[in-house]
């Protein structure tokens, strides 16, 4: 699936990736590919982004704020205030504050 972290400064990520872990508001939730369209708003928290299969991203050159998980260099972190997903067609997009 592909995935795009926004927020009103910039774009943290743009690729395709294996599955989205966010912190929603009744809980966290996890995103994988095929899932049914959705729309949720996003507390604060850490957002996951599993790569495992995405050879293809250079860790080097990722947006600051992408950050390896300490116990899985495969799993990137971003940590939010607020935000809103939208998954749709095998598309997510996260605008995050």
């Amino acid at each position: 699936m592909y995935l795009e972290i926004v927020s009103p400064e910039a774009i943290y990520l743009s690729s395709e990736v294996d599955a989205i872990i966010v912190p929603g508001v009744e809980g966290e939730f996890e995103i994988l590919k095929n899932h049914a369209p959705i729309v949720s708003l996003l507390t604060a928290g850490t957002v996951k982004i599993r790569v495992h299969t995405q050879r293809h991203l250079d860790f080097d050159k990722l947006h600051p704020e992408l950050k390896p998980h300490m116990m899985d260099n495969k799993v990137l972190t971003f940590e939010i205030k607020s935000g809103t997903i939208e998954m749709k067609d095998n598309k997510a997009i996260i605008l995050a504050d």
